[in-house]
């Protein structure tokens, strides 16, 4: 199977992505097709032995559109600019050429003023404005006609045209009548390429996100190639080159640092604003600042591997992707325009049968059309969905698809390394004997020096804090599951109960340990020479924001539960201490992803949180997965949304930034809805005679662009967002 991405010219409206779209999945071997209007691009999943990119692209020229496969980013945004500067002249021309227009035919009427050859100078006027600057519905319903389809194009030609085509025919034959309606077509045309403008300006702005994360990138790096220093543009960098780097000079791809010392800003990649220190062996990250001293790195991943391109990478899918919601739109805008034909259709027969004059009926058709564009609704997800991925990605956090974008009920944590930092740190030191707290730790360090586990590390890491001198024990066993046996001067014995009672060592602080045990923590047993003379506590602790985020995703009313492999005991006092009411403990990781499942029967929208890793099978299962990584080690293939900092408040950022991206579309989903519901009977005459200047098509054409406009409009005020925690 193969992936490609491509931007696409000439598409004016959701009937446009939707015939893009059907077309290219009925080629054999296309499995997956995408088409987002907002953001023109087709994402394309295909069987390289079945078909080929070629004919893919060849399908997409066929039904009349252009195909950019190359330099996406570079290519669409100088497409953007170019197709706005287009508009605009568009535009300007014809505002130029309708405003005598309307003066002519509207103000100048109204005062009876004639002027010689009144509609010859209308009709001058007005062509250039249907077939210049009207050129590119013509284009567009030409398209869809020969795809045997209808589109929003087709709409604006027939609207337009039935005015200015009857028009023509009342200077050729004036026994059909007195009046011309070129100001009727010209006046539409301009209003709709206003809005079109209007619409690409606002589009624009909404996928700023991605021009912000590649302007990260430098264009050129200093390597050092044969003991010299060059310059060289970033795509010229290969793993393995060194690459030197100056104080206030932008770190140019990812690597290691082999040498010099200095403090890198990370803010735009981890948005934590404090400066990280940087030595030998540290690694750096493409695109982020170094700030006072120059140093030197070996360059291990380059181009599209760099963690900055792959986080544009994953917002660009993200922007392309579709959100559930988006079904429905998608569903309705393929039955929209052939009923809105008809119905246009119909309401011109109805009133021109019911007695009403052929202008009159005529009006209603072009009114009913121009009315129905379909491109608010078009516009509803897609908008909506650009700026609340490029949001998230502003506040480090990775939407992979707008898929994830859901209305979360149940959040599933697991326990170590998302809720508790994963590293255990010793809490207390308890002398039962006869010696002090630091002969206990200095004991219990030559014991576990020589081992692989994790408590071990605990421990040594204390005795180094406390300046503790740990010589290699004399002798050494680790014996599975109960502890160590060693020799220094003395038999030392740590490790469990059932250590101590194997080797016949009496305990008799069983309250304490049990008081230790159930704050959440192990406790390991210290016996010299047969007699037991110290507890030592270790525990995982707390990550420091995981207190706040349970409690602010309780008060946003979400069921939280903690899902751990631990035992019950050690499991329940974490979960006292955070808040958490439900608890699933001693679960192998075989079977976490069943208790995921289990919670979704209950017909329950569930996001599980987990490192990426270990969590993979749960992560996968729930509706949202949210994989928390860490700057260069992002679990990029496990979870929907991806938290770059290990920061467990991300987790209610992206729940927040999620539930008012869904918001937002039905807003305007509702808002498109309710236009076209209304607009359409409002236009068909069910009011009149009560709002009779409400059939007037130029009222039909700017309430059609400001519709588009104002779903736009909606979308970008998201961009206030800010984090609530």
């Amino acid at each position: 199977m193969k992936k490609i991405t491509v931007l696409i010219s000439g598409m004016h409206c959701a009937a446009c992505a939707q015939k893009i779209e059907s077309s290219v999945k009925k080629i054999n071997g296309v499995k997956y097709s995408n088409v987002n209007i907002a953001t023109e691009r087709a994402t394309i999943e295909f069987n390289e032995k079945v078909t080929s990119e070629r004919k893919i692209t060849n399908v997409i020229k066929g039904l009349g559109y252009g195909v950019i496969k190359e330099n996406l980013v570079d290519k669409e945004r100088e497409h953007r600019e170019k197709e706005i500067w287009n508009l605009k002249k568009l535009f300007i021309a014809s505002v130029i050429l309708t405003v005598p227009i309307f003066i002519i035919s509207m103000p100048l009427m109204w005062l009876g003023i004639t002027i010689p050859y009144e509609s010859l100078i209308l009709l001058l006027l007005a062509t250039p404005v249907q077939f210049i600057v009207g050129f590119r519905f013509y284009k567009g319903a030409f398209s869809a006609l020969r795809a045997r389809t209808t589109s929003m194009d087709t709409l604006v030609a027939l609207g337009t045209s039935a005015a200015y085509f009857y028009s023509l025919a009342v200077i050729a034959l004036p026994s059909l009548g007195d009046s011309v309606y070129f100001e009727t077509s010209a006046v539409l045309i301009t209003f709709i390429i206003f809005g079109k403008w209007m619409e690409a300006v606002t589009k624009g702005k909404a996928s700023e996100a991605i021009k912000k994360l590649m302007g990260l990138q430098p264009k050129i790096a200093t390597v050092i190639r044969r003991g010299k220093e060059i310059q060289v543009l970033i795509k010229d960098v290969r793993v393995g080159d060194i690459v030197l780097v100056r104080p206030g000079q932008k770190i140019p791809v990812d690597g290691k640092v082999v040498e010099g010392y200095s403090s890198v800003n990370e803010s735009m990649i981890t948005g934590e604003s404090i400066p990280v220190e940087k030595r030998k062996g540290d690694t750096v990250i493409g695109g982020t600042i170094n700030k006072h001293g120059s140093f030197r790195f070996r360059a291990t991943k380059v181009g599209s591997e760099t963690v900055l391109s792959q986080i544009v990478k994953l917002v660009e899918d993200a922007q392309g992707s579709k959100a559930p919601i988006q079904m429905l739109a998608d569903k309705v805008s393929s039955y929209f325009v052939p009923a809105v034909v008809l119905i246009a259709v119909s309401s011109f027969f109805f009133w021109y049968l019911s007695g009403q004059t052929f202008v009159f009926s005529l009006s209603i058709f072009i009114a009913v059309l121009i009315i129905a564009c379909p491109c608010a609704l078009g516009l509803a997800t897609p908008t909506a969905v650009i700026v609340g991925t490029g949001k998230a990605a502003e506040n480090g956090i990775l939407i992979k698809s707008a898929e994830a974008l859901e209305n979360v009920h149940t959040i599933v944590f697991d326990k170590t390394g998302t809720l508790t930092t994963g590293k255990p740190v010793v809490t207390d030191i308890i002398s039962i004997g006869k010696i002090g707290k630091k002969d206990i730790l200095r004991y219990a360090a030559i014991a576990e020096k020589n081992s692989e586990h994790p408590l071990a590390e605990a421990i040594i890491n204390r005795a180094k804090k406390s300046n503790i001198k740990v010589p290699d024990p004399k002798s050494f066993r680790a014996i599975p599951g109960q502890g160590i046996k060693a020799s220094f001067g003395k038999k030392i014995l740590f490790g469990n109960r059932m250590l101590m009672k194997k080797n016949r060592v009496k305990v008799n602080d069983e309250d304490r340990i049990e008081s230790l045990e159930g704050q959440g923590k192990t406790v390991m047993i210290l016996a010299l020479n047969g007699k037991a003379v110290g507890l030592i506590a270790v525990a995982d602790t707390l990550n420091r924001f995981s207190s706040k985020a349970v409690r602010r995703l309780q008060k946003m009313r979400k069921r939280v539960v903690m899902l751990t492999g631990d035992n019950k005991r050690t499991a329940i006092a974490i979960a006292r201490q955070l808040g958490i009411r439900t608890v699933l403990a001693e679960v192998l990781p075989e079977d976490k992803e069943k208790e995921i499942r289990r919670l979704q029967s209950y017909r329950r929208v569930v996001a599980m949180v987990g490192d990426g890793i270990n969590d993979a099978p749960a992560l996968a299962r729930a509706d949202v997965g949210i994989a928390i990584g860490a700057g260069t080690d992002i679990a990029l293939e496990t979870g929907q949304i991806v938290l770059i900092k290990n920061d467990i408040s991300d987790v209610v950022t992206a729940i927040d930034l999620s539930n008012y991206t869904v918001r937002k579309i039905r807003q305007n989903l509702f808002w498109a809805f309710f236009y076209n519901s209304i607009g359409i009977p409002i236009a068909a005459g069910i009011l009149y005679p009560l709002f009779g200047f409400l059939l007037n098509p130029m009222v039909a054409g700017a309430a059609m662009a400001f519709s588009s406009v104002s779903v736009v409009s909606n979308s970008l005020l998201m961009k206030r967002y800010k984090k609530k925690f």
